[in-house]
Parts: structure tokens; sequence; C-alpha cells
């Protein structure tokens, strides 16, 4: 294994490579088909380069633990702002999550239907490409050397375009209050016509989610607000009356209650320690119900409105027949070795979409050792 401390060792061990990369930072998302060679670690690239909370700016080595970002964030009343899932409950993992990681696999929460995904928060990267060559682009540097919006390109690339060593972000400022808003007991369809109702009304809904069996069991549909206190409560009862034809909802103003009922969801911890595989599926929200129902699950949790959708199904099950018609795209995130060899972990592109991302491999590793064959 190796483990460079600094971009230079870590451009050198790519260089020096004879042969495929494992690429892992705190390896607790181990997502996509097993790579099979030598493990090249990050995780001693670590350490915050640069923060001006004034600016609502943070540069981060790409080997810091994520929990060490959100503690100096913290620490200054800040925030990353799309919320990124831990997999560690529903994968069975253990390790440090990585802010690398983070943003290599795009993690991004519940709150991405407000402040969008982790891509739209990343303003600057700094990488090692398959040559060997150290590559930068926005941030503070703001130089694109190869033509490419490399900021939103690597992220989500989970490694297979470049490995990288520092990542700028742009951060917001915690909010006064939290309220949630729970309704008891709505079918799918229900659910996801008040969280369309919710998320369509001038009321800044931070999150929107389902669960056909919440943590007793039962239906329980939720709704988030964040902001100043008074504007909260007033949202909060604005909501209220607004979703009324669903069935009382209960609002819901201890912050550490809904944070824990947000992170139950955000990292789907209702599948933690239950037997089966895990896919994540991204559609169109008034499709949710309809692939829900298809699905056949044994669990299901809907986000951002309905158009995430977690589903637990019986090993080695392939869903995707199941989605045939309908747009949007399945990830298989937790499965075992041999299912995720054997099945295509991530959704399988077009034919021009998957001649794109040849040449962007081709251009950004020549030699085909960065976590080759992870998400083909």
């Amino acid at each position: 294994m190796m483990n460079p401390v600094t971009e230079a060792e870590l451009a050198e061990a790519v260089v020096g490579a004879s042969g495929p990369l494992r690429i892992m930072g705190g390896g607790t998302r181990p997502i996509g088909k097993p790579v099979a060679g030598e493990l090249l670690s990050v995780a001693g690239l670590r350490g915050v380069e640069l923060y001006e909370p004034g600016a609502l700016t943070i540069v981060v080595k790409a080997g810091t633990p994520l929990a060490e970002v959100e503690a100096a964030l913290a620490a200054e009343g800040q925030r990353l702002p799309f919320e990124p899932m831990d997999h560690r409950p529903l994968l069975g993992t253990a390790g440090e999550p990585t802010i690398g990681g983070v943003v290599a696999a795009n993690v991004s929460g519940p709150r991405r239907i407000q402040a969008g995904a982790c891509r739209d928060s990343l303003i600057g990267v700094r990488f090692v490409d398959g040559r060997g060559e150290v590559i930068k682009n926005g941030g503070r540097v703001m130089k694109n050397v190869t033509g490419y919006d490399l900021v939103k390109l690597m992220a989500g690339s989970y490694g297979t375009l470049g490995v990288l060593s520092e990542l700028s972000f742009k951060v917001l400022p915690v909010p006064e209050a939290v309220a949630g808003l729970r309704i008891e007991g709505l079918s799918d369809e229900a659910a996801v016509r008040a969280l369309s109702m919710a998320l369509a009304s001038p009321f800044e809904v931070s999150g929107a989610a389902h669960a056909p069996a919440g943590a007793d069991g039962t239906p329980v549909t939720m709704i988030r607000i964040e902001g100043f206190a008074a504007s909260v409560a007033y949202r909060a009862e604005a909501l209220k009356a607004l979703l009324a034809p669903f069935g009382a909802a209960a609002v819901e103003n201890d912050a550490a209650k809904v944070v824990a009922d947000w992170r139950w969801v955000r990292d789907v911890e209702g599948f933690a320690g239950q037997t089966g595989d895990v896919w994540r599926i991204s559609v169109k929200p008034s499709d949710g119900p309809r692939v829900g129902a298809a699905l056949q699950a044994q669990g299901l949790l809907y986000d951002w409105g309905g158009g995430l959708i977690w589903a637990r199904v019986g090993a080695g099950r392939d869903i995707r027949p199941a989605l045939a018609g309908v747009g949007g795209h399945a990830t298989l995130i937790r499965a075992s070795e041999e299912t995720r060899a054997a099945l295509p972990v991530f959704q399988p592109e077009p034919a021009p979409l998957a001649a794109i991302s040849a040449g962007l491999r081709a251009q950004f590793d020549p030699r085909g050792i960065l976590n080759p064959g992870l998400m083909g």
C-alpha cells in the first residue's frame, strides 16, 4: 500500500505505478465494481489549508476527515451546504469518511433540494491525473488548463479521472433555528403530493422525505424548514395550514430531535443492519410512487420530494427491468462483491455518452490505471 503525505509524493506514486491503482480515502464507501490493483491511500494528505469565514470559503486537503472539516466550520457557525451522507451505518463500514471521498462520490444529502449537490458547493480542485501531472482548476487559481470544467467533472468521478489532492468549497452560516413537520399514515402517492405542494410553496423547505415504514414501522412524511427563528415559526404554521387536507401535521421545534430525524433520513438508518441489497434511484418526483410500487422492495425511503428512492431488495436482484420506460437512473450502493462484479453498479450509459466518458478517461488517464473498471 502507498501512503503519500504530500501532493508531490502522490504524483510520484502515480508516475511510478507499474499497474492498476485502487484509490482510497477513508475506505467507508466501497461503491462500484471491485478494483484489482495496488492500494493508493490519500488519507495522509490532510489538514485545512485556508479558511476564511468572512469570505465563506474553505480549502482542505483531500484526505482530511469530514468530521474535522465540519468541526472547523462549526466553530465559526458555518457548515457545508450539501449535508453529506455518512455511509457507514448503511454499508456497515468503519474508518473515517474523508472530504475527498465525499467529492469523488458527489455525496449529497436531503438539503440538496435547496442548496444543490456537493458539486454545486465545490469551487476549486487540485488533483493528480493518470500521467502523474498535477492539475488545478477553479478556487483561488481560476485557471482552466484543459478547457474542461474540472471542478464539476471531478465530483462524482470516483477517482477514475484523477486522484484528488486539494479541494475548495463555498460554505454557509448555520441557521438560527430549525423545525420539522410530520404527517402520519399517508400512502406513497399522497405523501409525494404533499411534499410537492410544500416544495412549490414560498416557505423555503430544506428537507422533504417520506418513509412507508418510519422508525416506528408506520408511514411518516417529513418536512424540514430552517432559518431565522421568527421566520421558521411563521413558515411552520403556514405549511401546517397548507397541508391540512393531507392530515394534521405535528410541528417539532426541538432542534436536537429534528437533527436526529433528518440524520435518519440522510444516512438511510432504517436499512442499517437489514438484509438485502440497497439501490439508490433518481426519478422525477411524480414517478416516485409508481417506481416504488414496481420494485416490490423489502424497504423503501423517498427523499428529495420523491425524486430519490432508496430501495432494499433481495440479494443479487437486478431492479432495472422494473424501471423500464421510466426516465432516471439506478445505482447499486450495497451488495456483495459477487453481485457488484456481475451487475452494472452504475446506470449503463447510452452509446454517445459512453463514448464521451471513454474519451475523458483516455485524456486524463491514458494508461488506464486509476480505479480501472470501477464505474464500468
